[in-house]
């Protein structure tokens, strides 16, 4: 079962020195992963007030800078794993780094047909 892995945490508990031995430690995290076959994606987000927000309303389109909506906690990055069951999601949602310092949400992803197929 596949699964996507939300990161979310306040930005402003980062430093810049731990916000670096974050990324390398998932780097690390995504390579054991990769070697175990359970790794699809996974990617930091650049701060969220880089972010932009799109609504269609009425037919028009209605373009906010920012997130959309104010929180405490800012998705900072994802995973996504092909793992059997949910206890083995668990499992690596609590070796993701920023699950120290915010909160890793997990969620099936649901399976259309018909997509388009990604090789790289």
């Amino acid at each position: 079962m596949k699964y996507m892995m939300l990161i979310y945490s306040a930005e402003s508990l980062w430093t810049e020195e731990e916000r670096a031995k974050c990324m390398e430690e998932s780097v690390q995290l995504t390579h054991q992963l990769h070697t175990q076959g359970k790794f699809i994606s996974a990617s930091p987000l650049h701060y969220v007030d880089t972010a932009t927000s799109v609504r269609v309303r009425d037919g028009k389109t209605l373009i906010t800078d920012g997130p959309f909506a104010e929180t405490r906690e800012q998705l900072g990055g994802y995973y996504i794993v092909d793992v059997d069951n949910l206890d083995e999601a668990i499992d690596i949602a609590s070796k993701i780094p920023g699950a120290r310092k915010g909160t890793v949400e997990i969620r099936p992803i649901f399976h259309l047909d018909n997509l388009p197929v990604i090789n790289n």
